[in-house]
């Protein structure tokens, strides 16, 4: 759970930007629309899968060297 402006409140729930994404983007209909959960609703835009590894420092310092510009 988020905080608020430091506030200590719970940030409100973003409904314009998952009414957008759900309705505009993912094109759903308002009935399967709003018998989502968050997380099914997560899940259809992509916030489940595993983040792309990031290369530490040795691989950072392979490519660096592999692509000198």
């Amino acid at each position: 759970m988020n905080a608020a402006a430091g506030n200590g409140l719970p940030s409100p729930f973003p409904w314009e930007a998952v009414m957008h994404a759900g309705l505009c983007l993912l094109r759903l209909p308002a009935p399967v629309f709003w018998s989502m959960t968050p997380r099914e609703m997560q899940a259809a835009l992509g916030g489940l899968k595993p983040a792309a590894p990031v290369p530490g420092r040795s691989g950072l310092e392979m490519l660096m060297a592999a692509f000198p510009d």
